[in-house]
């Protein structure tokens, strides 16, 4: 079966992570769901652009979000990509699609004495969860790393002799991250207090809840909100703004874009330039106050 395939060229071949393979074939069997009720066509292989055209307008007038649709038709466009390829089909009927128009998505990071009143002027708990979720603070915040490469760091990862990580990122790609003097103490005190869970944990992932099983990315969000609830009024407060707020302040502060970027394990300059906006608000500050043609 033709999407069987694809799924296994997406896992083995692209390496793409077990989330995102389960979503490319998520909308792929809803568009399938769609032309069988629809259309009572029960194979999409050689479905034209005007049954794609008219999912699109169902989705519409079922409220999905624009940007929501653009990832739904991305994921068929890829598929149809990779019947052309293996010579299933003879066009790609997505291939002079245009996506949706999107209103343009802005993050606001946390400040630097937000980040400085969750670190210093909370109190955390003198326990195994405590020292746990200020370190998780600490790394999201020093690294950039994403939830699920934390989630998933292994004890043999990190290196505090030499002061880094090593990440494993999006399709499998690694990279080196160095990690500050304060968050290898903060390694230090976790790993001493994880040592003598009262359940010796056989488990080579770093962060572990009390019962020593493997951290999940949820508890990572809740713990998150749970502290910047005390110092934030941010609608948003999630581990990806964290990731945001460390690009953000290293650019603020005079940070080269390629070096952020290959701290943040992107492929290309255009993902990490869409942290760069709050830079330019912070450059503006600047000129306005320095420049002698500025009113101030």
């Amino acid at each position: 079966m033709a999407v069987d395939s694809f799924i296994a060229y997406l896992t083995l071949e692209k390496n793409y992570s077990k989330h995102t393979v389960g979503a490319y074939k998520k909308d792929i069997e809803e568009f399938s769901a769609f032309c069988r009720v629809t259309f009572d066509m029960d194979d999409i292989v050689l479905a034209e652009y005007s049954l794609v055209r008219s999912w699109i307008v169902d989705l519409v007038n079922s409220n999905v979000t624009n940007r929501t649709i653009n990832r739904k038709i991305a994921s068929l466009k890829a598929y149809y990509k990779f019947l052309l390829r293996i010579d299933e089909i003879k066009v790609n009927p997505l291939a002079k699609h245009k996506a949706l128009k999107t209103a343009k998505k802005v993050e606001v990071p946390f400040s630097e004495e937000e980040m400085q009143n969750v670190l210093s002027q909370i109190t955390y708990e003198d326990s195994f969860e405590g020292i746990r979720d200020k370190l998780i603070i600490e790394l999201l915040y020093s690294t950039g790393i994403r939830r699920a490469e934390l989630v998933n760091l292994k004890v043999a990862d990190v290196d505090l002799s030499q002061g880094n990580l090593k990440v494993l990122g999006k399709r499998n790609k690694e990279r080196i991250v160095p990690l500050l003097p304060s968050v290898v103490k903060a390694f230090q005190a976790y790993f001493n207090e994880r040592s003598i869970l009262m359940r010796v944990p056989e488990n080579n992932f770093v962060f572990l809840t009390s019962a020593g099983n493997k951290i999940y990315e949820t508890l990572v969000y809740r713990i998150i909100y749970k502290y910047f609830s005390k110092v934030s009024s941010k609608v948003k407060k999630s581990p990806h703004i964290l990731r945001h707020t460390f690009a953000t302040h290293l650019l603020n502060k005079g940070a080269d874009l390629n070096s952020v970027k290959e701290l943040l394990g992107h492929s290309s300059l255009a993902s990490t330039q869409v942290y760069t906006h709050n830079s330019i608000d912070e450059l503006k500050k600047v000129h306005a106050a320095s420049h002698p043609r500025s009113s101030k």
